[in-house]
């Protein structure tokens, strides 16, 4: 605030990587081969660029990378023959290729190979090259540190002579008739001007960059600002008027004045200092326009604390007080139904900061009888359960040191199952918990551990034996194996009786709502696998159609809709994988009274959204006591074939855990979700406010009056303009939306008039948008989302409101998939107060309430509406008989 805040979101680049290296580059997917390409990296860690003669210059950005490997000798006959001639033979290349990983979204990735002179080199540019990734904090820099990203991009993107085309700039900014304006502008500065002229890289310096962007997009908003403030009688303004401007614009007032000083005198002439270009104006305390344009572009000007990208809360609480990043069937990369699966799925999810994935496993059919995991019969392709697991365990911590949830849906045979548990033990050692912590026992009461407590473990989440059947066949495996047998016969293991699971609770489902027409009966169940054998066929013959046609149309997926009968996950543990399950145990939700007498905070249940909002109607306080004490997941339902997602934030309001979601659908869920989690150090945990976590508290989460202790605030919006937001002439506008607490839901309602035929500086001047009562401002968030004159979206971006700052203030949006656009930018003034009620509008609003007469479901379901949940949406669930 008042104190300059220190912003440090570099990382520090290794001397070799900014020096360079030769590499040898290929493509495998398209076939690109290039030799001795010189790799880079900058000082700020921005791009991983490369050249070699004769070639253009290429440039990858940092924050589009999401892993680095060590890669495997090329089986391509082509990449190997071209690698043969320029001398490397396949016996040498071991050890030294390594792969870079990038994508804008986390399905479609991009691999580019470099191929080093020796295993040295590539081994130091892997462990380089790592340190330098996964920079969150540069996600979230200055349209000013933008600008120069920006600039230094186009200065490594030379044409193959090393000069700059003039063609490779206007392209930045302009397409068809609008390029005249760049070559004018570019002609005003002094630089080469025509269409097909070059820059020589010393002259195109920073200033004559960023002059040529203030040609290009004029700020005139600002200069309106700036005439405001000074009364348009100077060109300048003083220390006096800077500080006034500063403390009633740029500061909360809700701040505590010790901790965020007002704005003084000594602060004002340090930012004259800082930004202002023209020295005799600093000699004079004096600041322009362009200086007070450079001040309001700058990191001291961001739209959120940037603290609260740090790791900032308390890791020590229980499991079941943080809202845990969530992934739905992760090995999926689209639809549902006849589907890809993917190993490289979970590295993208676990690297995005996601702490909690679900593994469908079933048996394999080969000879070799290795478990698998797809979607079971939905003609989605297989992987092998022991590849996805090798995949966790690479990248599990690679961005976050904080537990991960393997959430096992088990389908498979006991002896597969015993492979799963080797697979699980062999592979990740030391990292699996394999039991309950000495601090932490499993008993009635019991907290469950901390993040912090659990750090660098992977858990498993699948049913458990009860103990004593679980010690009765672990003693019987254990005489078998010593009596030479390499498995237990099926009889002993096969011994299939309901009462050997904790609670009984055979119907914890993973996925019941692909009971599609009439419910399963508990006699289907019996059934199942005569059921799962006839569909089996169907869907078999369905999948070897497609197998030959490669695609899966919509009469397909009816026809397996239609002939689908859910396969209940197996209740057959295997006594070894049964006692490798600890903190997360799924059990039947039997009521919340029950799991309250009980007291089990290890167990947990999983509920489709449907039945999750069926329970929310009915119990919204029980659910959040519930969700004090032990985990719940909530899951897309299964008329989403789609792969489409449901919105998270209403379960958020209630407490659940793991709001598990398709990670592979950047829709709007999914963008609320990346928005969120990317605070506290993006570490996949976010602690709950303390009325939800609190055993002596009573929140419901349908209130529409201000929770005890918690102070409800007024937020404003005023959308002044844009900034290069589209190369093209295009019309944009902008919608301000606001999510959390229904009372708090304000969607669709606000939105900027159109401005057409200019994507580059379109100025709305709207009046404010007001938030009048945000009553949890804890967990609601702003969404600003532009879109062009076809309601395409351009660019989005999610701010909690929790760590907003007040003022004039540049957001820099993010493309669907939540990754940086590197200049769109929406400039805006945001107002922050304490809400004061005004007069007796309140009571009178309250009067004259339509829903005041509702029953209390009834008003709930109207409060879901509201939200975007349609009536249809809402599962009946069985009354709780709670005390």
């Amino acid at each position: 605030m008042a104190k300059p805040y220190e912003f440090n979101w570099q990382k520090e680049v290794p001397s070799f990587l900014q020096e360079g290296a030769v590499f040898d580059r290929y493509e495998e997917e398209s076939f690109v081969f290039e030799p001795n390409c010189l790799f880079k990296v900058d000082e700020f860690g921005f791009f991983l660029t490369w050249k070699s003669e004769g070639k253009e210059g290429q440039v990858l950005e940092c924050s589009l990378i999401n892993s680095i490997r060590q890669a495997a000798i090329p089986k391509d006959p082509k990449i190997l023959a071209a690698l043969e001639a320029v001398g490397k033979s396949e016996n040498d290349l071991e050890g030294r290729i390594l792969c870079v990983c990038s994508g804008t979204d986390l399905v479609n990735i991009g691999f580019t190979y470099m191929v080093a002179e020796n295993p040295e080199v590539t081994k130091q540019w892997v462990e380089g090259l790592r340190s330098i990734i996964h920079n969150f904090r540069a996600n979230n820099v200055s349209p000013m540190t933008c600008l120069k990203k920006h600039w230094m991009k186009l200065a490594f993107l030379t044409n193959t002579t090393g000069k700059i085309p003039v063609r490779s700039i206007t392209r930045t900014f302009a397409s068809g008739k609008t390029e005249k304006v760049i070559f004018q502008a570019l002609k005003e500065l002094g630089l080469p001007s025509g269409k097909n002229d070059e820059i020589e890289p010393a002259a195109f310096t920073y200033e004559k960059f960023y002059e040529l962007t203030q040609k290009i997009c004029p700020r005139t908003d600002i200069e309106d600002l700036f005439k405001k403030i000074n009364g348009d009688k100077t060109d300048y303004l003083t220390v006096d008027q800077l500080v006034s401007f500063l403390n009633e614009h740029q500061r909360d007032p809700r701040l505590n004045e010790i901790l965020f000083p007002f704005y003084d005198a000594k602060r004002a002439m340090q930012i004259i200092e800082m930004y202002e270009p023209d020295e005799e104006l600093k000699k004079k305390g004096l600041i322009s326009s362009d200086g007070f344009c450079r001040y309001l572009m700058s990191d001291e000007n961001a739209p959120v604390f940037l603290d609260r990208l740090e790791l900032y809360q308390e890791m020590d609480h229980p499991l079941a007080h943080y809202f845990i990043s969530s992934s739905h069937n992760t090995y999926l990369t689209g639809r549902q139904f006849g589907g890809k699966s993917s190993v490289e799925m979970y590295r993208q999810v676990l690297l995005a900061g996601c702490r909690c994935v679900e593994l469908d496993c079933w048996d394999g059919k080969g000879e070799d009888q290795e478990p698998i995991i797809t979607h079971g019969k939905a003609m989605c392709t297989d992987i092998l359960f022991k590849d996805v697991i090798q995949a966790i365990k690479e990248t599990a911590f690679v961005t976050s040191e904080y537990p991960v949830i393997l959430s096992f849906e088990n389908h498979c045979s006991k002896y597969q199952q015993y492979k799963m548990s080797k697979y699980c033990e062999d592979l990740f050692g030391d990292l699996l918990l394999k039991q309950a912590l000495e601090s932490h026992p499993l008993e009635p009461g019991r907290p469950l551990p901390s993040p912090n407590d659990l750090k660098r473990k992977i858990l498993i989440k699948n049913k458990r034996l009860k103990p004593e059947v679980e010690k009765k066949q672990l003693e019987a495996l254990k005489s078998m194996m010593e009596a030479g047998e390499s498995a237990a016969p099926a009889s002993i293991l096969e011994d299939d009786n309901e009462e050997e699971i904790e609670s009984a609770d055979q119907e914890e489902e993973a996925h019941p709502e692909y009971k599609f027409g009439n419910e399963l009966s508990a006699d289907d169940y019996s059934h199942k696998e005569a059921v799962a054998n006839s569909v089996k066929k169907t869907s078999d013959d369905l999948e070897h159609e497609n197998n030959k046609k490669g695609l899966v149309t919509v009469e397909d997926e009816q026809a397996w809709m239609a002939s689908y009968k859910y396969v209940g996950a197996t209740t057959n543990i295997h006594p070894y994988l049964s006692t490798m399950i600890n903190y997360a145990q799924p059990v039947k939700f039997q009521g919340f009274h029950v799991a309250e007498e009980r007291n089990i905070h290890y167990n947990m249940s999983s509920f489709n959204e449907s039945v999750g909002l069926g329970y929310l109607k009915t119990h919204a306080i029980e659910f959040v006591n519930y969700n004090k004490r032990q985990m719940s997941r909530i899951y897309p339902k299964g008329g989403r074939v789609d792969s489409s997602n449901y919105m998270p934030q209403i379960f958020w309001n209630a407490g659940c855990q793991m709001v598990s979601l398709n990670y592979q659908t950047p829709d709007l869920a999914m963008q609320l979700n990346q928005g969120k989690f990317e605070y506290n150090g993006s570490c996949g945990y976010l602690l709950k406010p303390d009325f939800m976590r609190r055993p002596d508290r009573t929140f419901d989460p349908f209130s529409e009056t201000p929770v005890d202790g918690v102070i409800a605030a007024t937020c404003s919006v005023q959308v002044i303009s844009g900034q290069f937001l589209s190369d093209k002439k295009i019309g944009t506008y902008v919608e301000v939306d606001m999510y959390g607490l229904p009372t708090d839901t304000i969607r669709k309602e606000f939105r900027t008039r159109m401005v057409m035929n200019n994507g580059l500086n379109p100025v709305y001047n709207e009046e404010s948008f007001v938030f009048r009562k945000v009553i949890l401002p804890d967990l609601a968030v702003l969404r600003i989302a532009v879109y062009d004159d076809n309601n395409k979206l351009i660019g989005q971006r999610i701010l909690p409101l929790d760590g907003l700052q007040a003022g004039y203030r540049h957001i820099s949006l993010r493309n669907e998939g939540n990754k940086p656009l590197s200049l769109p930018t929406i400039f805006c003034n945001i107002v922050l107060k304490t809400y004061v009620p005004d007069g007796f509008g309140d009571i009178v609003d309250a009067l004259s309430d339509p829903k005041k007469f509702l029953s209390i479901t009834e008003k709930r379901a109207d409060q879901m509406r509201a939200m975007g949940i349609e009536t249809s949406d809402i599962a009946d669930v069985p009354s709780d008989t709670s005390k």
